[in-house]
């Protein structure tokens, strides 16, 4: 029986237009139910604009135009954008619906009835970014910390919600449910500033100061707080309270959002459910943010990216790869082009596409076009299915805690294991020889096998290009169905048509190294300084920055025998890529998993064209490369002093 899954984006503010961070939210979530649609489960998947507030009155005023005009706008931009990067959303909310305002009226009433709104007289900083009132205890230097302003000092009569009444209720909450908010750090964030007395929530705003938003149906006067407003989408787009679609989907709904939202979702929200007599979500799951030179991509700091044009540098599928794949579900993460050019290169062009083309080329030279029969199966081929038998089993297991860079790490290595099966048994020696046309056929049979099941692991990502894929692998349109997502049910004899590269190589942005500087680095990279330097003052040694790492992935780099490309937590909230000469004494599944030290400060080279951000030390051993470990227990990102 399947199951159903409900899940929306945050409710996106239309003062500006849409970035990168917004395409990142909708495409996880994208992924997200498309991977749930593969399992078999019924899904739901939500997003909308929220389009009121002070900050939009200011917005439309600098335009020229009046709200209503600049909100339908703007909403018409992330509207249109989502269909150009893949994304099949069920449903678009906007909070200027009239069904929507009507329920918050209606929720509003319900509450104020109960005795739990109030009006009072109000003096407080408020700063207008974030549409609140902040406590002095949440400024930085004076400023609001995401905006980098200082609130302004209102004074004024408001409606206040009577949130500190369920204070205790909510402790007890995330205490009893303590996979309510993923990762756990965000749990523990929420528990932590609930640690101090809750305060109440203003929830209106005079007409007098800003007339752009829902008129509290209790007095005409006010208009709602936009958050109070605004989150009551997730149920007002289901038809809330007697809606066939609420009834429906609502006990099923999981938010996904962005940490700097984490307060309003992990305590206005359902402080705000419960009083409302409503269920609460059965999970907030909370991803990081894309960093551009050290701060978070911002409208308001004006270093935001344009993902359609980030779209067609990439390509659709390849932008929605390198944003799933690169940032650590709940973690900040690096945003640069090159970043994306060298995961678009390493994943997909080296790996991935050079696996399918490979095969399907050799296949297509030697058996007449087709998929070659499966002969006798061997201990190389059984270790692989069962490889691949786990790791299907794996993938879904992390969708399922909410990890797609983990599923696409594991991806990246199950691809990786492919071709270094077809490395290992060598089908180009074998198709010299007529007396190892069975066995030929057997490794390539396993070797397209096996790419049938990456393109159906990797369809939810990259739709358009596994398509291609499945065209290439003679398969049919629709995609694989999950269960058939297991090794020796790719049918011999289907005609493979003639492939093309899905992933050609993209050139690096930054300067190639010269060839005789790459050869100094092959020599040197990953090696102790040479006996013959010159000493050199401690005060120089203390510039040196040394941390504990913990290698997540590694490779060899193509066209090089002796470097190694690893992936590398240093405790950032990003992974860095380090290069290395360890390629002749260490295998990357060897590396992988281990506990290193690194030099972290060393300025950022380009190596054989992957970029290395810093040096994983090893010990010379009579000539031989050994790595210095540091012990399990110790965590990434710790200084080594």
């Amino acid at each position: 029986m399947s199951k159903i899954f409900y899940i929306t984006t945050p409710i996106y503010y239309v003062n500006s237009h849409p970035h990168i961070g917004h395409a990142y939210s909708t495409i996880a979530t994208d992924v997200l139910t498309r991977f749930r649609k593969l399992f078999g489960d019924e899904t739901y998947f939500l997003t909308g604009t929220d389009e009121h507030g002070q900050k939009i009155v200011e917005s439309a005023t600098k335009a020229g135009i009046e709200p209503q005009e600049f909100v339908d706008k703007i909403s018409q931009e992330f509207r249109d954008m989502w269909p150009h990067l893949h994304i099949e959303n069920d449903q678009f909310i906007r909070t200027t619906d009239p069904e929507h305002k009507a329920c918050v009226q209606q929720v509003l009433q319900k509450i104020y009835d109960q005795g739990e709104i109030y009006l009072k007289e109000y003096e407080g900083l408020y700063c207008v970014g974030c549409e609140r009132f902040m406590d002095e205890s949440e400024l930085l230097d004076g400023n609001c910390p995401d905006h980098q302003t200082p609130p302004e000092l209102y004074k004024e009569q408001n409606y206040f919600f009577r949130m500190s009444a369920y204070q205790d209720w909510l402790v007890a909450e995330l205490e009893q449910n303590k996979n309510w908010v993923y990762p756990a750090r965000y749990r523990n964030e929420l528990t932590q500033f609930l640690k101090a007395p809750l305060q109440d929530l203003c929830i209106s705003r005079p007409k007098s100061r800003l007339e752009w938003g829902i008129e509290l149906p209790f007095d005409k006067n006010f208009v709602t707080y936009v958050w109070f407003d605004a989150l009551l989408n997730y149920a007002s787009a289901l038809g809330w309270p007697d809606g066939e679609k609420y009834k429906k989907y609502w006990p099923h709904v999981h938010h996904t959002i962005g940490k700097d939202i984490l307060k309003t979702h992990g305590i206005y929200w359902p402080c705000m459910l419960k009083a409302a007599g409503m269920p609460l979500f059965k999970k907030l799951v909370v991803h990081g943010h894309w960093v551009v030179g050290g701060s978070k991509m911002s409208k308001s700091l004006g270093n935001v990216v344009d993902p359609l044009a980030m779209k067609d540098q990439l390509g659709v599928d390849a932008l929605r790869y390198f944003l799933m794949r690169d940032m650590s579900f709940g973690e900040d993460a690096n945003f640069t082009e090159e970043l994306a050019i060298t995961r678009y290169n390493g994943d997909l062009a080296n790996n991935f596409g050079n696996l399918l083309n490979r095969s399907i080329s050799m296949s297509r030279n030697n058996f007449e076009g087709c998929v070659p029969p499966l002969g006798e199966v061997g201990e190389l081929e059984k270790d692989l299915q069962n490889s691949f038998s786990k790791g299907v089993e794996t993938c879904q297991d992390y969708i399922l805690a909410f990890q797609p860079h983990r599923a696409l790490e594991h991806v990246a290595w199950l691809s990786s294991q492919v071709n270094k099966y077809i490395d290992n048994c060598k089908p180009w020696s074998l198709a010299k020889k007529p007396e190892d046309r069975a066995r030929l056929g057997t490794v390539l049979y396993t070797a397209l096998d096996m790419a049938r099941i990456l393109v159906g692991l990797l369809d939810p990502v990259m739709p358009e290009k596994m398509s291609e894929a499945r065209k290439s692998l003679g398969l049919g349109k629709e995609a694989i169905p999950f269960e058939k997502l297991t090794p020796g049910l790719l049918e011999s004899g289907t005609v493979l048509p003639k492939p093309t590269p899905l992933f050609p190589k993209m050139k690096p942005l930054a300067q190639e190294k010269t060839a005789s500087e790459v050869k100094q680095t092959e020599k040197s990279a990953g090696t102790v300084a040479d006996e013959s330097k010159e000493w050199f003052a401690f005060d120089d040694f203390q510039k040196m920055e040394l941390k504990v790492g913990h290698i997540k992935t590694c490779r060899k780099v193509e066209k090089s025998t002796k470097l190694l490309c690893s992936e590398v937590d240093l405790g950032e909230g990003r992974l860095r890529s380090i290069v290395s000469g360890a390629a002749e004494f260490y295998s990357p599944e060897e590396l992988t998993d281990r506990r290193v030290l690194v030099v972290a400060n060393l300025k950022p080279v380009k190596l054989m064209g992957e970029i290395s951000e810093g040096m994983i030390l090893f010990s010379d051993d009579q000539g031989k490369l050994v790595l210095i470990e540091a012990p399990d227990q110790v965590n990434p990102g710790v200084t080594v002093r």
